[in-house]
């Protein structure tokens, strides 16, 4: 089994106690901001974790690659210089989108890539 990159222990054995049967862990991200706890992602999935309903209730959502239709780099700022030059994607499913900020650029490049590789292939 490869390296699983992630953050933290408790995230990571967060999305292995729901893994489906032959199913890979390919990284688990911390994320910041309100609302998203961590993403993971699975050789089947993109797992997110949402924080954001009332009652300081917490959703774990599954989105299976070929119902994402596209990943994008969210910057609040000019992205000359370099593509990468964020810490945070969108997930766009439907008409939701999963807005994710994570700590450091390395992690949303990391993620994007990943994402895209699944959805173009």
């Amino acid at each position: 089994m490869a390296q699983v990159a992630y953050d933290r222990k408790e995230q990571l054995q967060q999305i292995e106690s729901g893994l489906m049967p032959g199913e890979q862990i390919i990284a688990v991200y911390d994320a910041i901001g309100a609302g998203t706890g961590f993403l993971g992602l699975t050789d089947k999935r993109v797992i997110v974790q949402d924080k954001s309903f009332v009652g300081k209730k917490v959703a774990i959502t599954s989105i299976p690659y070929g119902k994402v239709s596209a990943v994008s780099v969210v910057s609040n700022k000019s992205l000359a210089g370099s593509f990468f030059s964020s810490g945070a994607i969108a997930i766009h499913v439907g008409t939701h989108t999963y807005e994710v900020e994570f700590r450091g650029d390395s992690k949303a490049h990391h993620v994007h890539n990943v994402i895209l590789h699944f959805i173009s292939s």
